[in-house]
């Protein structure tokens, strides 16, 4: 063994043993307390990757970020000394918290496919911060997700952005709701369980879309009547998809087919909407229309099964978007069978193998996914006054021998996945 190797195989050991008092005690430091990350490697994705580096932490904020030879620690500071630090991992499309380890009725809330058309539906409702996937995410460096109802029906509910405490949905969350999930294509139309209310072909899903953002316009234009006797009562469902009609709120399409693709940015155009593409396993057949329009792509989990409406996926479309431009993020997306959620952490590796540099790759899951969800300054990146968000790794994260030694969120210190497993 050489001396770096012995040097990191160190710094694990101290990192483990440090973080293994958060299993004990719920966390390791709390964010009131000054804690320093002394990185062997620091990954800020604002700019390029500072050797022997120390994150500064206070109060839940970053402070002080850079080289180790030009800044003075405060005596007796809480360190912790780690080989590899990036930003805490960003999760651009979820449904952690809503979908359970059980995979049982009683914990499977990410779908209600009762009615195609619930926009009035809240993610938060439903999110469980003590669900084992919670808590599985958080230890493999996942700190922040845009959390919600999986694809399966028309329009499925409003999704919301949480970090990953692991206390309650109320204390962890920070937009309750971010965005209003449609799908088109075969998660729009009618399931056994909806039979008779769901569309039953492409044309009737976005004709009923159409239909309901054209009764969400006179909606809002009734309840901002000054006569109140003549202002109709209040439809959450035709609310939340005024929020989007106003900009207040985009629309997050669920579209695999470029048929599918292009019927959403149909619409968008339609009722001058602002979008996020989902899935988009057809991507590289409508690119220059993707570029055209300007809006970002959260491309299917790398990993997903080449099946159905993904038949026509490739691992190398992420390296298409990258080429041509087009912002995008990697999620962990939905599947209707175990394990129903994926960890962006593999599935942004695996692109490293097909097209993406490191660095592109690591945006995917942290700078990128915080830009398209309006977070950008607060997370995905190590800057001073950014929350603490970091990811403590024992070597390169995306290596398959690499394990997440710790995770901090908001400054406070939490055990990683190798405590979390044993």
């Amino acid at each position: 063994m050489n001396t770096r190797t012995e040097e990191h195989a160190m710094k694990t050991i101290v990192s483990k043993i440090l973080l293994l008092a958060a299993v004990a005690g719920g966390a390791l430091t709390t964010s009131a307390e000054t804690i320093a990350v002394h990185a062997d490697t620091l990954h800020t994705m604002a700019g390029e990757p500072i050797e022997n580096a120390i994150v500064l932490v206070e109060d839940g904020k970053i402070v002080q970020v850079g080289p180790a030879a030009a800044m003075t620690l405060p005596a007796g500071i809480r360190t912790l000394e780690v080989a590899v630090v990036v930003p805490g991992l960003v999760d651009a499309h979820s449904v952690v918290g809503l979908s359970g380890i059980l995979n049982q009725p009683h914990d499977q809330d990410m779908l209600d496919e009762s009615a195609p058309l619930q926009a009035d539906l809240r993610a938060i409702d439903a999110y469980n911060a003590k669900e084992e996937f919670v808590a599985f995410s958080r230890g493999l460096g996942v700190t922040t997700i845009n959390t919600g109802h999986g694809p399966g029906t028309l329009v499925s509910g409003s999704t919301m952005v949480v970090k990953l405490h692991g206390r309650t949905a109320d204390e962890d969350v920070i937009l309750p709701q971010r965005m209003v999930t449609v799908s088109l294509g075969m998660d729009a139309i009618a399931s056994d369980a909806a039979k008779g209310k769901a569309p039953g072909t492409r044309p009737k899903a976005i004709a009923m879309l159409r239909a309901d953002l054209i009764k969400a316009q006179e909606y809002a234009t009734k309840r901002a009547l000054e006569d109140e006797s003549k202002r109709p009562g209040r439809d959450l469902h035709l609310e939340a998809l005024g929020r989007a009609l106003s900009g207040e709120q985009p629309l997050l399409i669920t579209a695999q087919r470029a048929v599918d693709i292009l019927g959403a940015l149909r619409v968008a155009a339609e009722f001058d909407l602002e979008i996020i593409l989902d899935g988009c396993a057809e991507a590289h057949l409508v690119l220059d229309q993707i570029k055209a329009s300007g809006f970002p792509v959260i491309l299917h989990p790398t990993m997903a099964r080449a099946a159905g409406e993904l038949e026509n996926l490739s691992m190398e479309t992420a390296a298409k978007l990258q080429a041509a431009g087009i912002p995008f993020a990697i999620q962990s997306g939905y599947e209707a069978y175990a394990p129903k959620t994926r960890t962006v952490l593999f599935e942004a590796g695996l692109l490293v193998a097909r097209g993406l540099s490191w660095d592109e790759a690591m945006a995917s899951i942290t700078r990128a996914p915080a830009e398209i969800l309006g977070l950008a300054d607060r997370v995905g990146t190590i800057e001073v006054g950014k929350d603490a968000d970091l990811a403590l790794f024992n070597g390169d994260p995306f290596e398959y021998t690499t394990h997440c030694v710790g995770t901090l969120i908001d400054g406070v210190a939490y055990a990683g996945e190798a405590d979390h497993l044993q």
